[in-house]
């Protein structure tokens, strides 16, 4: 399957980067047993933030959904770091949760969270199927757009 997994990224035009330390006390990845979870992941590209801002204040939808794309990379990053660099080791994303920095009134964070979503199931086929919480927030941290967390189960 990592054969599959690199060949679908490649096919992506997207690369793993190397995952990101944690920033203050947490760890970027807790196992338990055959379940791993990812700590929150931000839209980093080279690190820095692809967008900043609330959506429909400072972003689009679409701009948002780009966002979400980066951070379910950073979720596969954490996992390849956790798994000794071995991501066909993914049996399934279990559950993200997607929380969306937005104005008050904005409701479709569902949407948002599709760009996430459809990478993990772009990259891992069935195995990328999964439950989802989509959040409205006030803020996040760095003041990004979007962070995602997984819950994946490995072998």
């Amino acid at each position: 399957m990592t054969s599959t997994i690199e060949t679908r990224l490649k096919d992506l035009g997207i690369s793993i980067p190397e995952s990101a330390a944690p920033a203050a006390a947490y760890l970027p990845f807790s196992q338990s047993s055959n379940l791993l979870f990812t700590s929150g992941q931000l839209p980093l590209k080279d690190g820095k933030l692809v967008s900043t801002g609330l959506v429909g204040r400072d972003l689009t939808i679409e701009q948002a959904q780009e966002a979400a794309k980066y951070c379910a990379i950073n979720v596969l990053s954490q996992a390849k770091a956790a798994l000794g660099g071995d991501l066909s080791r993914i049996k399934r994303i279990v559950k993200i949760t997607v929380f969306v920095a937005s104005v008050v009134d904005f409701t479709d964070q569902h949407i948002v969270a599709n760009g996430g979503s459809q990478l993990f199931i772009d990259v891992l086929g069935d195995a990328g199927k999964h439950a989802r919480s989509a959040v409205g927030m006030a803020g996040l941290p760095l003041n990004a757009p979007v962070e995602i967390e997984a819950v994946i189960e490995v072998a």
